[in-house]
This record gives structure tokens, C-alpha cells and sequence, in this order.
């Protein structure tokens, strides 16, 4: 549901779009009733009201669904004497859970469940938070796999307490009695505020991070007896009947990975997110999504629209979400997502893959970032774009050349000039992802001189190379804020080969100052090619967009 509801025209002809519904709250309570709660900050005609009215009915009549953000059911279950509810506030896309219920434990359950069902392998990830103190240290919320809706189901689950105990607890059967310290596995650090919990088969995993931290496993229990449909959501509880306790969470994420084996260009490619956040709050929002593949989102200039590719072609998307817009680029109708805009806002540098050339015949061209006729800047294939010179004459772009197995950085200027290579590859080492600092005193990129991906820097000249990045991780396409303080950048676990950067991966964003230090965690999603391939900060250096993975077509 959008944030603000345009009203159309006024009976005069006027434009009404001033009237607006500002917010919507959308509540569902155990009983399957549907409450509305409506913030009405600018209603000047009786348009609006008419609007509401129409709405509610709607609501009413069942025409419009009662889902509450991602989530398709909100229930209690055990029936607690306190009854729970869920609401969802799309302006932030947060969740907050307030529920009863004696406990999880033993042969049955009292909680307040939102959720899915759920087919095949999936992962769950989301922040948490409880509100206030609590009366109840044990008070739970997280994640919870569930065989059924009745109280004594066979369970697994990934738990907060109200004291920061965090736990894996399970039920393996139907009706048995959970015991302590058989059915549960504790973390060996307390206060963990993110969670997710993972299925691959009847194996279920349990991760959790403070802020800024990788993920940590838990521990893995396998759930012999856990149907191929299951119920998956998050929880509260409140450890004790007679009250009622409440937990906000955000950055809720349903994500179905593909097998290793997978093959997107005969199977179908997975949907995708069109996601920005807030890198000092961690907030996460998703402006766009759909089936099939979408890459790599710049920032425009004005700081109201996004540049991605699709389809070959480069579309704009307003922030706010909506319908994307396809960018006239002339003939250039194979763009990959090596694309990116001048620091003067006024040229955009694309990668159109020429049909009969080498290494697939990416070319590097310039052209108004309005859209317009592209002029080629390098004549020879594969040539991948990743970077403008401040001055804005000039590129950065890797290219693998006549003689060579690998890739190198080379610089040229966008009209006329011969290419200049910056760096000299062995065999069997890669860099990538190379961009200017703001104030043209250096390059960075990714390479693996040092055996693992690390991030890197060099002058514009190629010399004084430092690695900046010192740690067991694949890091890759670092991306450095408008006011050249930070550097964002992808990596991969240790599972993935260093060279090599593929989609559908749980993988991190991370942040560091751009004169090198140690890195910080700010996301983990499932995506990888794509996600942040170019330059992809706000203007203001406060927020960046990236593309995730949220399942099979």
C-alpha cells in the first residue's frame, strides 16, 4: 500500500493531488476482523472522503486483501485469554507484534504468530526489537517454522528472550514435550538483534548478529518430521498470561534460493528487489519488485529517481516506487549492468554488447543522461565500464586485450586518446570495479593480488597500490560516498571462489572510511551479480540502492 493516495481531479479540473492520505495503518486481529486506522493530515475537499468510504468498503466486501505486508495470515495460536494483533506501517515497512501466551515450551504453545506457508528451502532474515522493559525477562519474538496452526505442532525456532538469552528451541513431533537443554541450542553471546533462520531439506539453521557483525551460526538441527509446506513467520510471547507484550521488526525478508545447479536462462530467472537504505540506521525499503532479472541501480543527480538495467535497456524509477521508464539509448539495446553518470550529472557512460565481437563485445559509450544517440569511447571488446574522472572527460573501465587471459584497469579519455593500462595481472589474478574518489586523488577497485578479493586503491597513474581490506572474506565493487568519507562494497563467504562473482548468494554489505579501516556489516541478502555492481550512493552520502534476490520465478 503506497504511503500517499492521489485523489484525481477536482470536480473545478483542478489538480487534487495535495489531497492525499498521508497514512494508513492496516491492523488484523485474531478474530479475522480487519481494523483501519487512518491519519488524515490533508483533506481539503469532499473527494477525500468519498475516497475513504470507497475504501473501507472495499476492505469490507473482501475486493482489496487483508495481507499485511508480506505476511498472509496473523494469528493466535494456543488461544491465549489475551488476544494478539499484528500491524504493518508501509511508511517504513515495519511490523509490530503485540501478544500474549503462557509460553513455547512443553507439549503446547500460547504465542501471536504472523506468516507464510512456505514451500521447499527458504531463508529468513529480520531485525527485532521489544518495547519497554517487559514484565517477563523470557519474554520470546524471531522467527518460527511451524508444521501446523494447533498449539502442540511440531516447531523450530529462532528466539530472542527478553534478557537477551538467544536460542534455537524445537518440538520434533506432534504433542512432545520440549525439554531442557535437549530441544534448544544456546548462543554463546546474548543481546543478538538480528535473526535468520534457514531450510535446506529437513535441515534448519539458526544465525544471529549484533549490528555491524557478520552472521554467526547457532547451531543446525535436522526436523525429520517437518512437512514440505510449512507455516514460517515471526513471533511473540510473552511468558506470562496476563499481560500482553510487544516487538517491532523490520528489514523482514522471505527469500528462496536456487540450487547450486540452477539455470536461470532456461528455468527462468528469480524476481528481484529494488531496495534503499539508510546506511547509518541499517532501515532497509523496497521501492520495486518483480519476477525475472533486474541490475544495478545509480543514484540520479536530483535524488529523486533510480537508473537501473532490464532487459537490455536502462529504465528510471521515482524512489517513491511506481512504474519504471525506459531511457532512450539510441541504438544501445544489449546495455549490461556496467552503466553510470558523470560527477557533473550531465553525461551517462553505458556497456552495449555488439554482437560478433570479442568476449561477448561490451563497448564502453557516452551519452546525455536524458537519453540520446551513444558515441563509442572504446573501439575494442570486452571493454566493461565502472568509473568517471572527476573532470569528466574521462573513464575507467576493465578490459581483457589481445594477448592477455586476464582483465586489467584501463583509463581513457572519452574523446579521442589512447587507452592507458593501470594495472598488470597475472594469470590467474582479477580486478574489478574500478572508481574515482570524489576529489580525483585515487582509484579504488577490487583485486586479488593477495590470494582472496580484497578492496584496494592507487593513484590515477596506476602506482602506489594499497589493499585496504584484510579479511577471510571475497570483497567486491567498492563504492565510494559523494563526500568521499565512505566506501560501501559486496562480499561473498568464503565458499566462493575470489575471482568470481555470482548471483544468488547470501552475501553482505559492508561499510568502511574511505582511508581504509575495519569494515562494518550494514545488510545481508541474498543476491550477489547485480546487487551493487556500479555507483550507487544518494547526493546527500547518507543512503545507497542495490538489487536482492527474493525467489524463483
Amino acid at each position: 500500500m503506497p504511503n500517499d493516495i492521489a485523489l484525481g481531479e477536482d470536480q473545478d479540473g483542478s489538480n487534487a493531488e495535495k489531497n492525499s492520505i498521508s497514512f494508513i495503518e492496516i491492523t488484523l486481529h485474531t478474530q479475522n476482523f480487519l481494523f483501519l486506522r487512518f491519519d488524515i493530515l490533508r483533506l481539503t475537499n469532499q473527494n477525500a472522503m468519498k475516497y475513504i468510504i470507497t475504501f473501507t468498503l472495499l476492505i469490507l466486501s473482501g475486493t482489496l486483501s487483508a495481507q499485511t505486508g508480506i505476511f498472509q495470515k496473523s494469528a493466535d495460536i494456543g488461544n491465549p485469554v489475551l488476544k494478539g494483533s499484528t500491524s504493518y506501517n508501509p511508511s517504513d515497512q515495519s511490523y509490530t507484534l503485540r501478544g500474549s501466551g503462557y509460553n513455547i515450551w512443553f507439549g503446547r504453545d500460547e504465542f501471536h504468530y504472523t506468516y507464510n506457508k512456505i514451500k521447499g528451502d527458504f531463508i529468513l532474515t529480520a531485525d527485532f526489537q521489544f518495547a519497554g522493559e517487559g514484565k517477563n525477562a523470557h519474554r520470546k519474538t524471531g522467527w518460527m517454522v511451524r508444521a501446523d496452526e494447533s498449539d502442540n505442532s511440531p516447531h523450530i525456532s529462532a528466539v530472542i528472550h527478553g534478557d537477551g538469552l538467544t536460542v534455537m528451541q524445537w518440538r520434533l513431533l506432534k504433542g512432545a514435550f520440549m525439554r531442557d537443554p535437549e530441544d534448544e541450542i544456546f548462543a554463546p553471546k546474548s543481546n543478538y538483534s538480528i535473526i535468520r533462520l534457514e531450510r535446506e531439506g529437513n535441515r534448519f539453521t539458526m544465525l544471529a548478529a549484533h549490528p555491524g557483525e557478520p552472521l554467526q551460526v547457532i547451531g543446525t538441527k535436522v526436523m525429520e518430521n517437518m512437512p514440505d509446506e510449512v507455516l514460517a513467520g515471526i513471533f511473540v510471547c510473552s511468558h506470562d498470561s496476563s499481560v500482553i507484550e510487544e516487538v517491532k521488526a523490520w528489514n523482514v525478508r522471505i527469500d528462496k534460493p536456487v540450487p547450486d545447479n540452477y539455470q536461470p536462462a532456461k528455468e527462468g530467472y528469480p524476481g528481484c528487489r529494488l531496495e534503499i537504505m539508510n546506511v547509518f540506521d541499517g532501515k532497509r525499503k523496497v521501492i520495486w519488485e518483480k519476477d525475472g532479472r533486474f541490475e544495478a541501480p545509480n543514484w540520479m543527480p536530483d535524488g529523486k529517481k533510480l537508473l537501473f538495467n532490464m532487459d537490455g535497456f536502462l529504465w528510471t524509477i521515482p524512489i517513491e516506487g511506481g512504474e519504471p521508464e525506459k531511457l532512450n539509448t539510441g541504438f544501445a539495446d544489449r546495455n549490461n549492468n556496467d552503466h553510470g553518470i558523470s560527477f557533473d550529472g550531465k553525461w551517462l557512460a553505458i556497456s552495449h554488447q555488439r554482437q560478433g565481437m570479442s568476449g561477448g563485445g561490451s563497448t564502453v559509450y557516452v551519452l546525455p543522461l536524458s537519453g540520446g544517440t551513444p558515441e563509442m569511447v572504446t573501439e575494442k571488446t570486452p571493454s566493461y565500464w565502472h568509473g568517471w574522472a572527476p573532470n569528466n572527460k574521462e573513464v575507467v573501465y576493465v578490459a581483457m586485450r589481445e594477448g592477455s587471459s586476464t582483465y586489467n584497469i584501463y583509463r581513457k579519455p572519452v574523446k579521442g586518446g589512447e587507452e592507458v593500462a593501470l594495472t598488470a595481472t597475472k594469470p590467474g589474478e582479477h580486478v574489478d570495479g574500478c572508481e574515482y574518489s570524489p576529489d580525483g586523488k585515487y582509484i579504488y577497485y577490487n583485486g586479488s593480488a593477495s590470494g582472496t578479493m580484497q578492496i584496494w586503491r592507487m593513484k590515477p597513474d596506476g602506482s602506489q597500490k594499497e589493499q585496504l581490506t584484510f579479511d577471510e572474506y571475497n570483497d567486491w565493487f567498492p563504492h565510494i560516498s559523494p563526500d568521499g568519507k565512505w566506501i560501501v562494497f559486496l562480499s561473498y563467504p568464503v565458499d566462493i571462489p575470489p575471482n568470481s562473482h555470482p548471483s544468488y548468494k547470501k552475501v553482505m554489505l559492508r561499510i568502511m572510511p574511505a582511508s581504509g579501516g575495519a569494515p562494518k556489516v550494514i545488510a545481508w541478502l541474498y543476491g550477489g551479480q547485480g546487487t551493487i555492481n556500479v555507483p550507487s550512493w544518494s547526493p546527500d552520502s547518507k543512503s545507497i540502492a542495490f538489487v536482492s534476490n527474493s525467489g524463483i520465478k
